[in-house]
Protein backbone atom coordinates (compact mmCIF):
# COMPACT_ATOMS: atom_id res chain seq x y z
CA UNK A 1 0.00 0.00 0.00
CA UNK A 2 1.66 3.86 -1.08
CA UNK A 3 0.86 7.02 -0.37
CA UNK A 4 -1.56 8.37 2.38
CA UNK A 5 -3.86 5.92 2.02
CA UNK A 6 -1.74 3.98 4.39
CA UNK A 7 -2.04 7.18 7.08
CA UNK A 8 -5.75 7.28 6.45
CA UNK A 9 -6.05 3.51 7.63
CA UNK A 10 -4.47 3.71 10.19
CA UNK A 11 -6.38 7.07 11.25
CA UNK A 12 -9.20 4.98 11.01
CA UNK A 13 -7.55 2.54 12.99
CA UNK A 14 -6.70 4.41 15.69
CA UNK A 15 -10.22 6.22 15.33
CA UNK A 16 -11.21 2.85 17.31
CA UNK A 17 -8.64 2.56 19.65
CA UNK A 18 -9.88 5.78 21.11
CA UNK A 19 -13.17 4.42 21.01
CA UNK A 20 -11.90 1.36 23.60
CA UNK A 21 -9.93 4.14 25.58
CA UNK A 22 -12.99 6.26 26.13
CA UNK A 23 -15.43 3.26 27.37
CA UNK A 24 -12.34 2.33 30.34
CA UNK A 25 -12.29 6.36 31.10
CA UNK A 26 -16.02 7.07 30.74
CA UNK A 27 -17.10 3.79 33.33
CA UNK A 28 -15.12 5.63 36.32
CA UNK A 29 -17.64 8.83 36.03
CA UNK A 30 -20.90 6.63 34.73
CA UNK A 31 -20.52 4.17 38.03
CA UNK A 32 -22.67 6.20 40.54
CA UNK A 33 -24.97 6.83 37.96
CA UNK A 34 -25.50 3.01 37.28
CA UNK A 35 -25.53 2.31 40.79
CA UNK A 36 -28.82 3.77 40.77
CA UNK A 37 -30.15 3.02 37.37
CA UNK A 38 -29.34 -0.76 37.44
CA UNK A 39 -29.83 -1.31 41.69
CA UNK A 40 -25.99 -2.30 41.79
CA UNK A 41 -24.53 -3.51 44.84
CA UNK A 42 -20.84 -2.25 45.60
CA UNK A 43 -19.55 -5.64 44.37
CA UNK A 44 -21.27 -5.25 41.23
CA UNK A 45 -20.06 -1.98 40.44
CA UNK A 46 -16.22 -3.42 40.83
CA UNK A 47 -16.72 -6.09 39.08
CA UNK A 48 -18.00 -3.68 36.02
CA UNK A 49 -14.05 -2.78 36.16
CA UNK A 50 -12.96 -5.53 36.65
CA UNK A 51 -14.32 -8.22 35.15
CA UNK A 52 -13.33 -5.84 31.32
CA UNK A 53 -9.76 -6.06 32.98
CA UNK A 54 -9.89 -9.68 33.25
CA UNK A 55 -11.23 -10.65 29.70
CA UNK A 56 -9.09 -8.46 28.02
CA UNK A 57 -6.01 -9.32 29.40
CA UNK A 58 -7.11 -13.23 29.03
CA UNK A 59 -7.92 -12.49 25.62
CA UNK A 60 -4.87 -10.06 24.03
CA UNK A 61 -2.36 -13.48 22.72
CA UNK A 62 -5.55 -15.37 21.39
CA UNK A 63 -6.26 -12.39 19.52
CA UNK A 64 -2.85 -11.96 18.09
CA UNK A 65 -2.72 -15.77 17.23
CA UNK A 66 -6.34 -15.37 15.24
CA UNK A 67 -4.51 -12.51 13.64
CA UNK A 68 -2.05 -14.29 12.49
CA UNK A 69 -3.67 -17.50 11.13
CA UNK A 70 -7.18 -16.35 10.01
CA UNK A 71 -6.19 -13.10 8.73
CA UNK A 72 -5.87 -9.84 10.89
CA UNK A 73 -8.08 -7.63 9.21
CA UNK A 74 -10.94 -9.99 9.90
CA UNK A 75 -10.40 -10.29 13.24
CA UNK A 76 -10.37 -6.51 13.81
CA UNK A 77 -13.72 -5.86 11.38
CA UNK A 78 -15.43 -8.87 13.87
CA UNK A 79 -13.86 -7.32 17.38
CA UNK A 80 -15.12 -3.74 15.93
CA UNK A 81 -18.73 -4.98 15.39
CA UNK A 82 -18.18 -6.31 18.55
CA UNK A 83 -17.44 -3.66 20.01
CA UNK A 84 -20.42 -1.89 18.27
CA UNK A 85 -23.18 -4.60 20.13
CA UNK A 86 -21.49 -4.61 23.15
CA UNK A 87 -22.26 -1.14 23.68
CA UNK A 88 -25.45 -1.21 22.68
CA UNK A 89 -26.06 -4.37 24.90
CA UNK A 90 -24.35 -1.84 27.95
CA UNK A 91 -26.79 0.84 27.26
CA UNK A 92 -29.92 -0.94 26.94
CA UNK A 93 -28.86 -3.30 29.99
CA UNK A 94 -31.88 -3.71 32.11
CA UNK A 95 -30.07 -5.15 35.52
CA UNK A 96 -26.47 -5.32 36.93
CA UNK A 97 -26.24 -8.99 35.82
CA UNK A 98 -27.22 -7.96 32.19
CA UNK A 99 -24.79 -4.89 31.95
CA UNK A 100 -21.89 -6.89 33.47
CA UNK A 101 -22.05 -9.87 30.83
CA UNK A 102 -21.77 -6.70 28.23
CA UNK A 103 -18.82 -5.42 29.97
CA UNK A 104 -17.24 -9.11 29.38
CA UNK A 105 -18.20 -8.99 25.43
CA UNK A 106 -16.70 -5.55 25.47
CA UNK A 107 -13.60 -6.53 26.88
CA UNK A 108 -13.18 -9.84 24.18
CA UNK A 109 -13.58 -7.09 21.65
CA UNK A 110 -11.43 -4.89 22.56
CA UNK A 111 -8.73 -7.36 23.21
CA UNK A 112 -9.30 -8.12 19.16
CA UNK A 113 -9.33 -4.40 18.27
CA UNK A 114 -6.10 -2.89 19.92
CA UNK A 115 -3.89 -5.84 19.20
CA UNK A 116 -4.66 -5.42 15.82
CA UNK A 117 -4.23 -1.61 15.70
CA UNK A 118 -0.89 -2.49 16.64
CA UNK A 119 -0.63 -5.04 14.50
CA UNK A 120 -1.47 -2.54 11.72
CA UNK A 121 1.67 -0.58 12.70
CA UNK A 122 3.90 -3.43 11.68
CA UNK A 123 1.84 -4.25 8.12
CA UNK A 124 1.32 -0.70 7.24
CA UNK A 125 4.67 0.83 7.88
CA UNK A 126 8.37 0.04 7.16
CA UNK A 127 10.67 0.67 10.12
CA UNK A 128 12.02 4.99 8.89
CA UNK A 129 7.93 5.47 9.11
CA UNK A 130 7.17 3.95 11.84
CA UNK A 131 7.93 5.92 14.48
CA UNK A 132 5.24 8.55 13.22
CA UNK A 133 2.61 5.92 13.36
CA UNK A 134 3.46 4.93 17.04
CA UNK A 135 3.12 8.42 17.64
CA UNK A 136 -0.66 8.98 15.89
CA UNK A 137 -1.27 5.37 18.10
CA UNK A 138 0.12 6.68 21.10
CA UNK A 139 -2.11 9.73 21.07
CA UNK A 140 -5.45 7.82 20.51
CA UNK A 141 -4.33 6.56 23.69
CA UNK A 142 -3.57 9.64 25.57
CA UNK A 143 -6.98 11.51 24.29
CA UNK A 144 -9.09 9.03 26.14
CA UNK A 145 -7.70 10.32 29.15
CA UNK A 146 -9.46 13.35 29.68
CA UNK A 147 -12.26 13.14 26.87
CA UNK A 148 -13.63 10.03 28.38
CA UNK A 149 -14.14 12.53 31.95
CA UNK A 150 -15.61 15.50 30.37
CA UNK A 151 -17.70 13.70 27.71
CA UNK A 152 -19.04 11.69 30.38
CA UNK A 153 -19.46 13.95 32.83
CA UNK A 154 -21.80 16.37 29.66
CA UNK A 155 -23.51 13.53 28.88
CA UNK A 156 -24.60 12.11 32.31
CA UNK A 157 -25.53 15.87 33.51
CA UNK A 158 -27.31 16.32 30.18
CA UNK A 159 -28.92 13.19 28.78
CA UNK A 160 -30.37 9.54 29.39
CA UNK A 161 -26.99 7.69 31.12
CA UNK A 162 -26.85 5.18 28.11
CA UNK A 163 -25.79 7.40 26.05
CA UNK A 164 -22.48 7.28 27.57
CA UNK A 165 -22.18 3.79 25.51
CA UNK A 166 -24.24 4.44 23.08
CA UNK A 167 -21.86 6.83 21.57
CA UNK A 168 -19.04 4.26 21.09
CA UNK A 169 -21.66 2.74 18.30
CA UNK A 170 -21.25 5.00 15.47
CA UNK A 171 -17.20 5.24 16.18
CA UNK A 172 -16.89 1.54 15.52
CA UNK A 173 -19.20 1.75 12.54
CA UNK A 174 -17.20 4.20 11.58
CA UNK A 175 -14.23 1.85 12.16
CA UNK A 176 -15.86 -0.75 10.31
CA UNK A 177 -16.54 1.00 7.21
CA UNK A 178 -12.47 2.37 7.06
CA UNK A 179 -11.46 -0.99 7.79
CA UNK A 180 -13.24 -2.51 4.99
CA UNK A 181 -12.58 0.23 2.22
CA UNK A 182 -8.80 0.89 3.18
CA UNK A 183 -7.07 -1.70 5.72
CA UNK A 184 -5.70 -4.58 3.34
CA UNK A 185 -5.68 -8.10 4.79
CA UNK A 186 -2.89 -10.03 6.12
CA UNK A 187 -1.95 -13.03 8.13
CA UNK A 188 1.18 -15.29 8.57
CA UNK A 189 2.42 -17.18 5.36
CA UNK A 190 2.27 -20.22 7.17
CA UNK A 191 -0.35 -20.46 9.74
CA UNK A 192 0.51 -20.69 13.26
CA UNK A 193 -0.40 -23.93 15.01
CA UNK A 194 -3.07 -23.46 17.88
CA UNK A 195 -1.42 -24.49 20.65
CA UNK A 196 -4.49 -24.79 22.70
CA UNK A 197 -2.31 -25.43 26.19
CA UNK A 198 -0.43 -22.11 25.41
CA UNK A 199 -3.21 -20.61 24.80
CA UNK A 200 -5.24 -21.20 28.16
CA UNK A 201 -1.97 -21.05 29.96
CA UNK A 202 -1.00 -17.24 28.84
CA UNK A 203 -4.60 -16.23 28.94
CA UNK A 204 -5.64 -18.10 32.96
CA UNK A 205 -1.97 -16.28 34.18
CA UNK A 206 -2.25 -12.78 32.56
CA UNK A 207 -5.89 -13.06 34.50
CA UNK A 208 -4.41 -14.46 37.62
CA UNK A 209 -2.29 -11.75 37.57
CA UNK A 210 -4.56 -8.60 37.00
CA UNK A 211 -7.03 -9.99 39.25
CA UNK A 212 -4.44 -10.14 41.91
CA UNK A 213 -3.44 -6.30 40.99
CA UNK A 214 -6.74 -5.85 41.29
CA UNK A 215 -7.74 -7.08 44.90
CA UNK A 216 -3.96 -5.70 45.92
CA UNK A 217 -5.15 -2.05 45.13
CA UNK A 218 -8.80 -2.78 46.85
CA UNK A 219 -7.55 -4.75 50.08
CA UNK A 220 -3.87 -4.19 50.29
CA UNK A 221 -0.59 -6.67 49.51
CA UNK A 222 -1.12 -8.84 52.30
CA UNK A 223 -4.43 -9.89 51.27
CA UNK A 224 -5.43 -13.40 50.55
CA UNK A 225 -7.61 -12.60 47.87
CA UNK A 226 -4.53 -10.35 46.24
CA UNK A 227 -1.70 -12.95 46.87
CA UNK A 228 -3.20 -16.19 46.27
CA UNK A 229 -4.10 -15.76 42.19
CA UNK A 230 -1.11 -13.08 41.63
CA UNK A 231 1.31 -16.18 42.63
CA UNK A 232 -0.70 -18.57 40.88
CA UNK A 233 -0.97 -16.35 37.65
CA UNK A 234 3.25 -16.02 37.92
CA UNK A 235 3.12 -19.84 38.01
CA UNK A 236 0.93 -20.34 35.12
CA UNK A 237 2.50 -18.00 33.26
CA UNK A 238 6.19 -19.32 33.92
CA UNK A 239 4.67 -22.49 32.73
CA UNK A 240 3.82 -21.10 29.82
CA UNK A 241 7.17 -19.55 28.54
CA UNK A 242 8.77 -23.21 29.73
CA UNK A 243 6.38 -25.15 27.58
CA UNK A 244 6.51 -22.50 24.42
CA UNK A 245 10.14 -23.06 24.75
CA UNK A 246 9.99 -27.04 24.84
CA UNK A 247 7.45 -26.89 22.04
CA UNK A 248 9.67 -24.38 19.69
CA UNK A 249 12.48 -27.33 20.63
CA UNK A 250 10.04 -30.15 18.56
CA UNK A 251 10.29 -30.82 15.35
CA UNK A 252 7.45 -29.22 13.24
CA UNK A 253 6.07 -28.08 16.63
CA UNK A 254 4.23 -24.19 16.26
CA UNK A 255 4.46 -22.05 19.79
CA UNK A 256 2.21 -19.21 20.14
CA UNK A 257 5.22 -16.97 21.11
CA UNK A 258 8.14 -17.52 19.46
CA UNK A 259 11.00 -17.81 22.14
CA UNK A 260 13.44 -16.20 20.40
CA UNK A 261 11.83 -12.86 20.40
CA UNK A 262 12.67 -12.18 24.16
CA UNK A 263 15.79 -13.37 23.20
CA UNK A 264 16.08 -9.73 21.72
CA UNK A 265 17.08 -6.88 24.09
CA UNK A 266 15.26 -4.22 21.53
CA UNK A 267 11.96 -6.19 22.19
CA UNK A 268 12.28 -7.12 25.73
CA UNK A 269 13.61 -3.81 27.25
CA UNK A 270 11.39 -1.54 24.93
CA UNK A 271 8.44 -4.00 26.28
CA UNK A 272 9.26 -3.22 29.74
CA UNK A 273 10.07 0.02 29.40
CA UNK A 274 6.48 1.17 28.26
CA UNK A 275 5.31 -1.22 30.70
CA UNK A 276 7.16 1.22 33.46
CA UNK A 277 5.83 4.01 31.85
CA UNK A 278 2.34 2.91 32.22
CA UNK A 279 2.85 2.12 35.35
CA UNK A 280 3.80 5.70 36.75
CA UNK A 281 1.34 7.64 33.99
CA UNK A 282 -1.90 5.09 35.95
CA UNK A 283 -0.14 6.57 39.18
CA UNK A 284 -0.81 9.94 38.44
CA UNK A 285 -4.36 9.10 37.01
CA UNK A 286 -4.83 7.47 39.91
CA UNK A 287 -3.93 10.48 42.42
CA UNK A 288 -4.74 13.93 40.75
CA UNK A 289 -8.46 13.37 39.52
CA UNK A 290 -9.04 12.48 43.38
CA UNK A 291 -6.90 15.93 43.93
CA UNK A 292 -9.27 18.21 41.66
CA UNK A 293 -12.55 16.88 43.34
CA UNK A 294 -11.39 16.56 46.50
CA UNK A 295 -8.98 19.16 47.09
CA UNK A 296 -10.24 21.95 44.70
CA UNK A 297 -13.80 21.33 44.79
CA UNK A 298 -14.16 20.01 40.72
CA UNK A 299 -16.55 17.28 39.26
CA UNK A 300 -15.61 15.07 37.31
CA UNK A 301 -15.88 17.17 34.14
CA UNK A 302 -14.00 19.81 35.93
CA UNK A 303 -11.71 17.00 36.94
CA UNK A 304 -11.04 16.28 33.25
CA UNK A 305 -10.60 19.15 31.56
CA UNK A 306 -7.86 19.21 34.22
CA UNK A 307 -5.90 16.58 32.93
CA UNK A 308 -5.78 18.02 29.29
CA UNK A 309 -2.47 19.79 30.02
CA UNK A 310 -0.99 16.37 30.85
CA UNK A 311 -2.49 15.01 27.47
CA UNK A 312 -1.01 18.46 25.90
CA UNK A 313 2.56 17.56 27.10
CA UNK A 314 1.81 13.72 26.05
CA UNK A 315 1.28 14.96 22.40
CA UNK A 316 3.96 17.44 22.45
CA UNK A 317 6.54 14.74 23.77
CA UNK A 318 5.12 12.03 20.54
CA UNK A 319 5.56 14.61 17.74
CA UNK A 320 9.42 14.81 18.02
CA UNK A 321 10.33 11.57 19.48
CA UNK A 322 11.33 10.13 15.95
CA UNK A 323 13.65 12.60 15.10
CA UNK A 324 15.28 13.25 18.86
CA UNK A 325 15.81 9.24 18.05
CA UNK A 326 17.62 10.03 15.20
CA UNK A 327 19.82 12.41 16.74
CA UNK A 328 20.66 10.83 20.15
CA UNK A 329 20.12 7.36 19.33
CA UNK A 330 17.13 5.32 21.09
CA UNK A 331 19.02 4.67 24.22
CA UNK A 332 19.61 8.11 25.20
CA UNK A 333 15.53 9.20 23.99
CA UNK A 334 13.94 7.13 25.99
CA UNK A 335 16.48 7.85 29.00
CA UNK A 336 15.98 11.54 28.52
CA UNK A 337 11.74 10.72 28.67
CA UNK A 338 12.06 9.14 31.79
CA UNK A 339 14.30 11.92 33.10
CA UNK A 340 11.77 15.03 32.11
CA UNK A 341 9.34 12.74 33.38
CA UNK A 342 11.09 12.38 36.62
CA UNK A 343 11.67 15.82 36.64
CA UNK A 344 8.25 17.04 36.28
CA UNK A 345 7.02 14.27 38.78
CA UNK A 346 9.57 15.51 41.24
CA UNK A 347 8.64 18.94 40.78
CA UNK A 348 4.63 17.56 41.26
CA UNK A 349 5.76 16.19 44.44
CA UNK A 350 5.49 19.90 46.04
CA UNK A 351 2.07 20.31 45.24
CA UNK A 352 -0.07 21.55 48.37
CA UNK A 353 -3.59 22.39 48.95
CA UNK A 354 -3.00 25.95 47.86
CA UNK A 355 -1.04 25.42 44.90
CA UNK A 356 -1.95 27.41 42.16
CA UNK A 357 -3.23 25.80 38.78
CA UNK A 358 -0.59 27.34 36.80
CA UNK A 359 1.86 25.21 39.06
CA UNK A 360 -0.27 22.04 38.77
CA UNK A 361 -0.72 22.39 34.86
CA UNK A 362 3.46 23.42 34.43
CA UNK A 363 4.23 20.28 36.09
CA UNK A 364 1.86 17.63 34.86
CA UNK A 365 2.51 19.33 31.21
CA UNK A 366 5.97 18.61 31.51
CA UNK A 367 5.80 15.18 33.15
CA UNK A 368 3.41 14.76 30.41
CA UNK A 369 6.39 15.24 27.71
CA UNK A 370 8.56 13.06 29.10
CA UNK A 371 6.14 10.33 28.97
CA UNK A 372 5.40 10.56 25.11
CA UNK A 373 8.98 10.94 24.39
CA UNK A 374 9.65 7.70 26.17
CA UNK A 375 6.76 5.58 24.81
CA UNK A 376 7.28 6.74 21.06
CA UNK A 377 10.48 5.94 21.01
CA UNK A 378 10.60 2.52 23.74
CA UNK A 379 7.60 0.87 21.46
CA UNK A 380 8.98 1.94 18.59
CA UNK A 381 12.07 0.03 19.32
CA UNK A 382 10.33 -3.31 20.15
CA UNK A 383 7.90 -3.44 17.25
CA UNK A 384 10.74 -2.95 15.12
CA UNK A 385 11.85 -6.21 16.00
CA UNK A 386 8.28 -7.65 14.85
CA UNK A 387 8.34 -9.46 11.04
CA UNK A 388 4.81 -8.65 9.33
CA UNK A 389 4.53 -12.61 9.51
CA UNK A 390 3.54 -12.08 13.59
CA UNK A 391 3.26 -8.80 14.28
CA UNK A 392 -0.30 -10.30 15.07
CA UNK A 393 0.94 -12.48 18.27
CA UNK A 394 3.93 -10.08 18.51
CA UNK A 395 1.76 -7.16 19.08
CA UNK A 396 -0.07 -9.10 21.58
CA UNK A 397 3.17 -9.89 23.67
CA UNK A 398 3.67 -5.72 23.77
CA UNK A 399 -0.14 -4.92 25.11
CA UNK A 400 -0.50 -7.40 27.35
CA UNK A 401 2.71 -6.66 29.44
CA UNK A 402 1.64 -3.10 28.84
CA UNK A 403 -1.88 -3.51 30.15
CA UNK A 404 0.10 -5.66 33.21
CA UNK A 405 1.42 -1.75 34.06
CA UNK A 406 -2.41 -0.76 34.67
CA UNK A 407 -3.56 -2.43 37.74
CA UNK A 408 0.07 -2.60 38.75
CA UNK A 409 0.83 1.29 39.17
CA UNK A 410 -2.80 1.22 40.46
CA UNK A 411 -2.42 -1.55 43.42
CA UNK A 412 1.65 0.37 44.14
CA UNK A 413 0.75 3.69 43.76
CA UNK A 414 -2.47 3.86 45.45
CA UNK A 415 -1.30 2.06 48.33
CA UNK A 416 1.86 4.37 48.77
CA UNK A 417 -1.32 7.29 49.06
CA UNK A 418 -3.72 5.54 51.41
CA UNK A 419 -1.00 4.08 53.75
CA UNK A 420 0.61 7.67 53.66
CA UNK A 421 -3.25 9.43 54.23
CA UNK A 422 -4.29 7.01 57.19
CA UNK A 423 -0.71 7.66 58.88
CA UNK A 424 -0.83 11.66 58.38
CA UNK A 425 -4.64 11.80 59.79
CA UNK A 426 -4.82 13.25 63.62
CA UNK A 427 -6.50 10.94 66.13
CA UNK A 428 -9.89 12.11 66.41
CA UNK A 429 -12.52 10.99 69.19
CA UNK A 430 -15.64 10.00 67.13
CA UNK A 431 -17.67 6.76 66.85
CA UNK A 432 -15.93 3.79 65.34
CA UNK A 433 -18.05 3.54 62.41
CA UNK A 434 -16.99 7.45 61.66
CA UNK A 435 -13.03 7.02 61.79
CA UNK A 436 -13.37 3.99 59.86
CA UNK A 437 -15.29 6.04 56.75
CA UNK A 438 -12.61 9.22 57.51
CA UNK A 439 -9.58 6.02 57.22
CA UNK A 440 -11.39 4.69 54.14
CA UNK A 441 -10.29 7.31 51.74
CA UNK A 442 -10.76 11.48 51.62
CA UNK A 443 -14.30 11.57 50.14
CA UNK A 444 -15.70 9.32 53.39
CA UNK A 445 -13.54 11.84 55.55
CA UNK A 446 -14.74 15.12 53.64
CA UNK A 447 -18.70 13.24 54.50
CA UNK A 448 -18.39 12.81 57.96
CA UNK A 449 -16.56 16.48 58.24
CA UNK A 450 -19.67 18.02 56.00
CA UNK A 451 -22.13 15.83 58.28
CA UNK A 452 -20.42 17.33 61.65
CA UNK A 453 -20.15 21.26 60.01
CA UNK A 454 -16.93 20.70 61.19
CA UNK A 455 -14.15 22.56 58.92
CA UNK A 456 -10.75 22.09 60.68
CA UNK A 457 -11.86 18.03 60.16
CA UNK A 458 -12.08 18.86 56.61
CA UNK A 459 -9.33 20.58 56.44
CA UNK A 460 -7.02 17.83 58.32
CA UNK A 461 -8.63 15.33 55.38
CA UNK A 462 -7.13 17.24 52.89
CA UNK A 463 -4.04 18.10 54.37
CA UNK A 464 -3.45 14.33 55.01
CA UNK A 465 -4.54 13.07 51.71
CA UNK A 466 -2.07 15.68 49.60
CA UNK A 467 0.61 14.68 51.68
CA UNK A 468 -0.83 11.42 50.22
CA UNK A 469 -0.42 12.77 46.86
CA UNK A 470 2.84 13.96 47.27
CA UNK A 471 4.38 10.83 48.73
CA UNK A 472 3.03 8.76 45.53
CA UNK A 473 4.39 10.94 42.78
CA UNK A 474 7.97 11.21 44.75
CA UNK A 475 7.62 7.08 44.60
CA UNK A 476 6.42 7.95 40.84
CA UNK A 477 9.59 10.05 40.26
CA UNK A 478 12.21 7.33 41.51
CA UNK A 479 10.26 4.53 39.21
CA UNK A 480 11.04 6.83 36.53
CA UNK A 481 14.48 6.94 37.56
CA UNK A 482 14.94 3.73 37.84
CA UNK A 483 12.78 3.88 33.85
CA UNK A 484 16.13 5.89 32.84
CA UNK A 485 18.89 3.34 34.87
CA UNK A 486 17.44 0.57 32.78
CA UNK A 487 17.10 2.36 29.27
CA UNK A 488 21.02 3.20 29.86
CA UNK A 489 22.15 -0.05 30.93
CA UNK A 490 20.05 -2.75 28.45
CA UNK A 491 18.22 -0.62 26.03
CA UNK A 492 20.10 -0.90 22.54
CA UNK A 493 21.80 2.26 21.72
CA UNK A 494 21.46 2.29 18.10
CA UNK A 495 19.23 4.90 16.07
CA UNK A 496 15.67 4.57 16.41
CA UNK A 497 15.52 3.74 12.29
CA UNK A 498 15.88 0.16 12.21
CA UNK A 499 15.80 -2.30 9.34
CA UNK A 500 14.04 -5.76 9.53
CA UNK A 501 15.94 -9.00 7.78
CA UNK A 502 12.67 -9.31 5.46
CA UNK A 503 12.98 -5.97 4.20
CA UNK A 504 16.21 -6.40 2.99
CA UNK A 505 16.19 -7.01 -0.54
CA UNK A 506 12.56 -8.99 -0.17
CA UNK A 507 9.05 -7.44 -0.85
CA UNK A 508 7.87 -5.33 1.25
CA UNK A 509 4.91 -6.80 4.12
CA UNK A 510 2.82 -4.36 2.02
CA UNK A 511 3.15 -6.52 -0.98
CA UNK A 512 2.41 -9.69 0.39
CA UNK A 513 -0.73 -8.68 2.73
CA UNK A 514 -2.63 -11.57 0.94
CA UNK A 515 -0.38 -14.44 2.11
CA UNK A 516 -1.29 -17.90 1.32
CA UNK A 517 -1.34 -20.73 3.71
Amino acid sequence: MKGTRRWWALGGVQLAVLAVGLDLTVLSVALPTLAVALHASETDLQWFSSGYALVLAAAMLPAGLLGDRYGRKKVMLAALALFGAGSAACATAPSAGAFLLARLVLGLAGAGVVVMAVSALVVLFDPEERPRAVAIWGAANGLALPIGPILGGWLLSHAWWGWVFLINVPIALLGLVVGLALVPESRAAERPGLDPVGVAASGAGLAGVTYGLIEAGRNGWGSAVAVAPMAGGVVVLLGFLLWERRLARVPGGRPLIDPGLFGSAAFTWGVVLVTIGTLVLVGVLFAMPQYFQAVEGRDAMGSGLRLLPLVAGFVAGLLPAASIARWLGSKLTVALGFGVLGAGLLAGSDTGVGSSGVFVAAWMTGAGAGLGLLFATAASVALSELSAERSGVGSAALQALKNVGAPFGSAVLGSVLTSTYRTDLPPVALPAAEVAAIRQGVFGGLAVAHRLGSAELAASVRLAFVHGVDTALLVSAAVAGAGMLLALAFLPGGPARRRLPENRGEESPCRTLTSRR
